[in-house]
């Protein structure tokens, strides 16, 4: 059995520390729009327009941006085929679906608690 060797120091991992990698990681997989994305995205492979199609409220710059800090962490994989014009896809890789089960556990989260925090919410406000 062969482990993955986390590269770099301990310090890198740590989420606590603000200069560590981790939490740069972290930040980066833990916005809204990329959240979505990542949900949106599951177990197909979708065309840009596509995918912004299937997230109300993004905008393209938006979209691109994330779309590519996912693919820079290696959670995306982007497929370009050679037609003219180019045809553009993009898909969750393994590591982009293991997220995905806990971006998927966290809208489930959500929508069980939606009315207890909507409550909380007028109460707060009100």
């Amino acid at each position: 059995m062969v482990t993955k060797q986390l590269k770099g120091t301990p310090e890198d991992a740590d989420l606590t520390r603000a200069d560590s990698l981790a939490r740069e990681i972290f930040s980066d997989i833990a916005n809204k729009w990329a959240l979505l994305i990542i949900d949106a995205l599951g177990e197909r492979t979708l065309r840009f327009t596509e995918l912004r199609a299937e997230i109300e409220g993004i905008s393209h710059k938006m979209l691109t941006q994330n779309l590519r800090m996912l693919e820079r962490n290696g959670l995306v994989e982007r497929t370009v085929h050679p037609t003219v014009p180019p045809r553009v896809e993009y898909a969750l890789n393994e590591p982009g679906r293991d997220l995905r089960k806990t971006v998927h556990w966290m809208c489930d989260w959500t929508h069980e608690h939606f009315h207890h925090i909507e409550g909380s919410r007028r109460k707060f406000d009100g």
